[in-house]
């Protein structure tokens, strides 16, 4: 075939998206090989996806528990043929797992373009849309099991486009309210394991006391992230194709070292239940050195059947660059996250 009538595959531009689009992705069920690297990425210490005799105890399902940070991964994988010439991912909203997920399980995620607005139009620099995209994740079993909204970033074919988009991105998405959040905490796991576990409860948590996590960790291997599940975002695996001119780390990456963080701080987590808002505040590049901050800001004890309590917590992320612990290393906040959990 010559160059002349070759197909060229390539991602969409801002220009070629409509209200109303949908697409679908390869469906993927979950292996242990998906959990041994999520774990060996982030070296993450929620108790249940690393234990199958205590998650079989808990929860009476034979399969391990798979991390929720893992399911959620692979629908933003699942979503990216939208956002394969994305510039930034600006924000997730409303995300809600609406039941647990299991090693075994396979997950389909169905997307929909929602909203579409053009940014200001900059002297000097190309013309970019934002695309707001809303993802609904089912299982083998027709079950949702997860649902949100997030905006990436895409340029325009025509640097100097002017396409008329103006939607209100505000009016995109909602978070979820604590009635749908205490509904998709599971109901009848046995917690009694639970009081036997060393460390921080729900119990020890002071409201809005800040918690300081010392332990920094690098970002590596943040290709074999995207690949595995499926990302097709090219800013994440080709440097020429990022702003940066070095490969822009996927977000989540970012946000399940946060989250690994957090859980050395409260190690007897159940589980993660909602995002409440997840922006991301500055890129992050492989060989970043993240550290994390968080507070409690609100807790809620839960009726007998579910037991344990909700627990809302803020983070904040920070990546340092440049020379470790030197005059030249420079951090900035990447990450500002707010989040329900599930605790013992």
């Amino acid at each position: 075939m010559t160059e002349h009538n070759a197909i060229l595959l390539s991602g969409p531009w801002f220009e070629d998206f409509h209200v109303g689009l949908q697409f679908d992705a390869p469906a993927i069920t979950l292996t242990e090989g998906h959990a041994s690297l999520h774990q060996a990425l982030f070296g993450d210490r929620l108790r249940l996806p690393l234990d199958r005799h205590a998650s079989a105890r808990i929860t009476s399902v034979e399969a391990p528990l798979a991390h929720p940070l893992l399911v959620i991964n692979v629908a933003i994988g699942q979503s990216t043929w939208a956002s394969q010439r994305v510039k930034a991912n600006l924000f997730y909203r409303g995300l809600l797992l609406q039941r647990p997920v299991f090693i075994g399980d396979t997950l389909y995620t169905r997307t929909r373009v929602v909203a579409l607005r053009q940014n200001r139009v900059q002297e000097g620099r190309a013309a970019t849309g934002i695309v707001a995209l809303e993802m609904t994740t089912t299982n083998q079993r027709g079950e949702t099991v997860l649902h949100f909204w997030r905006c990436p970033m895409i340029p325009c074919r025509d640097p100097a486009a002017r396409t008329g988009h103006a939607d209100d991105l505000d009016a995109v998405g909602h978070a979820a309210d604590l009635e749908a959040i205490r509904a998709a905490v599971p109901r009848h796991w046995n917690l009694r394991d639970t009081t036997g576990w060393s460390g921080r409860n729900a119990a020890d948590c002071p409201l809005h006391r800040r918690f300081e996590i010392e332990a920094r960790d690098t970002v590596t291997l943040a290709p074999e992230l995207v690949r595995v599940s499926l990302n097709m975002a090219m800013a994440h695996t080709d440097s020429r194709a990022s702003y940066l001119g070095e490969r822009l780390v996927y977000g989540g990456h970012t946000i399940f070292m946060a989250f690994a963080q957090i859980t050395r701080a409260l190690p007897n987590l159940l589980g993660i239940v909602a995002w409440e808002s997840c922006d991301h505040t500055g890129p992050v590049l492989e060989n970043d050195r993240l550290r994390t901050h968080f507070m409690v800001t609100e807790a809620i004890a839960l009726p007998a059947e579910q037991g344990g309590h909700l627990l809302r917590i803020h983070a904040e992320c920070f990546a340092s660059r440049g020379v470790p612990a030197g005059t030249g290393e420079e951090e900035s906040r990447v990450l500002d996250w707010q989040f329900w959990v599930w605790s013992a």
